[in-house]
């Protein structure tokens, strides 16, 4: 299981974001906060959730839908992040606050971690596979730094292709912006588009060996 702890930064300055976060998760994937409507997507095991002051926290079972969760997050700003990775208490309670176990533990671990200022990138893994958390940490730290600095252009490029799917292609991608294929192809391989995605991937199945 993962378990994401997302704790707000600089809250007295900026004020409470927690609304505003769930607002965006049930926006992107219908269903991931708890008590919505509609039900849970898969992947989505315990809708995300305020815990306590200005923390979120959720539980997946699905590595990859957590990495495209902590990398949307971290590109917001203003959030520390930490997954952990491990086993969950049985029978497993109908919220994140009142759920238990080894990955709640870790993510507790990571998350304060993840507040600590020598990290470039606000975010960590502790695993109970402990070697292949750290992996997952530093392969995702590096995917979320490669995205920020991403230009608007590069990420304008990026949010449409994300957005016209995987099998969709660049010649219409580029009509629908209202650029030339050569312009979206060059605005990617800036954005390192396809290195990051095959890097997240990897993050992906690193997350998985964690569970230990």
């Amino acid at each position: 299981m993962f378990v994401l702890t997302i704790d707000q930064r600089g809250s007295r300055r900026n004020g409470d974001r927690v609304p505003e976060l769930l607002a965006a998760f049930e926006d992107v994937w219908p269903g991931a906060v708890a008590g919505s409507a509609v039900p849970r997507p898969e992947g989505v095991v315990l809708g995300f959730e305020r815990t306590v002051g200005d923390e979120v926290q959720g539980a997946l079972d699905d590595a990859g839908l957590a990495v495209a969760i902590v990398l949307r997050v971290l590109r917001a700003g203003g959030w520390s992040v930490g997954i952990g990775c491990g086993r969950v208490d049985e029978p497993l309670a109908e919220t994140s606050r009142a759920a238990s176990g080894t990955a709640f533990v870790l993510a507790r671990d990571a998350v304060e971690a993840a507040k600590s200022r020598q990290r470039v990138v606000p975010f960590a893994v502790r695993g109970a596979h402990h070697q292949a958390g750290l992996d997952a940490e530093a392969v995702l730290t590096l995917v979320a730094a490669t995205a920020a600095r991403r230009t608007a252009a590069g990420w304008e490029a990026v949010d449409a292709v994300d957005a016209a799917g995987p099998h969709a292609r660049q010649e219409d991608v580029a009509a629908a912006m209202g650029i030339t294929q050569q312009a979206v192809s060059q605005r990617l391989r800036t954005a390192l588009y396809d290195e990051a995605r095959a890097a997240s991937g990897a993050a992906a199945r690193l997350l998985l060996a964690a569970q230990g």
